[in-house]
């Protein structure tokens, strides 16, 4: 883009396709590591893609079980991959009082923990070790590759990534800006629930981590603006990402007027995953046609 000097910090290439492959390993690594996991222990959690794809990953490798929790908005590709990898699938279909299903997939999760022996609930909302993850992985990368850094634009969910990486930039670049990046119809800034469709970005709730964050102002994105900007990103730019990944671009682009400075400023957004699983949504125009 014009005026500045703009990076994307590729996510997409950890092992598993995601920015959430740092927290689900770096909270299972805690956990181990202070004993509250073991071998018999069933690991549980609520996802609506990611998440639960690092951790059916990872547990597989060392063995544990997994029980996924997910819902409607789930890709095919996601849900397609945890049924295949996870011996117990639990999808929910009821919505919440905001008309988002996460509610109700909290709620499952107490149940499963309250009647499975050795559950334990990584709890990406809240776990402390997830936005840890992101301030010792993901944003000691960021301050290694920059010497100078003016805006990060970063989505927010469970917010473990915004509150990881914020403390982390602040520190390392005093004057950067961080833009927090949500979409309409979510609650986390106080904005009307409504149903949304695109999942990675926005919640249901306010997610405890977010009182962690750093920062300096917020965008919303209409669900139709992702679309949009997922599609310039790989028409124009190359990037075939999704839909957390459009929805920072969209921000920035709607932000670039407010970027003021004698010099172009330095920006850095975030691609959290890949676009495959968003090709019969974000990337399917019929669908998109019938987005409020």
């Amino acid at each position: 883009m014009e005026g500045m000097n703009l990076f994307a910090k590729l996510e997409y290439v950890n092992p598993v396709g995601s920015i959430k492959d740092r927290a689900a390993y770096w909270i299972l690594k805690r956990a181990a590591e202070r004993g509250e996991i073991c071998d018999e222990t069933t690991v549980i959690e609520s996802s609506s893609g990611n998440f639960a794809a690092a951790l059916a990953t990872f547990t597989r490798l060392v063995g544990l079980r997994f029980i996924p929790v997910i819902d409607p908005n789930i890709s095919g590709t996601y849900e397609s991959f945890l049924r295949r990898i996870c011996s117990t699938v639990v999808k929910v279909e009821e919505r919440d009082d905001t008309g988002g299903f996460l509610k109700t997939r909290l709620q499952m999760v107490q149940q499963l923990c309250a009647t499975i022996p050795n559950a334990y609930w990584t709890n990406q909302y809240e776990n402390r070790d997830a936005m840890e993850a992101h301030y010792e992985l993901t944003a000691s990368e960021i301050c290694a590759g920059f010497d100078s850094l003016d805006y990060a634009f970063i989505g927010v969910g469970t917010a473990g990534t915004i509150a990881g990486v914020s403390r982390r930039l602040k520190e390392h670049y005093p004057n950067i800006r961080i833009i927090a990046v949500d979409t309409e119809g979510s609650v986390i800034f106080g904005g009307a629930p409504r149903k949304r469709h695109i999942p990675g970005v926005g919640s249901s709730i306010v997610p405890p981590l977010l009182s962690h964050a750093r920062i300096d102002d917020v965008v919303l994105i209409p669900e139709r603006e992702t679309a949009k900007a997922c599609r310039e990103l790989l028409t124009t730019h190359g990037l075939f990402v999704g839909g957390s990944s459009g929805t920072s671009f969209a921000a920035l682009k709607r932000y670039a007027p407010k970027m003021t400075g004698s010099r172009h400023p330095t920006v850095l957004f975030l691609c959290p995953d890949r676009g495959t699983p968003y090709l019969d949504t974000v990337f399917d125009d019929t669908w998109v046609t019938r987005l409020e």
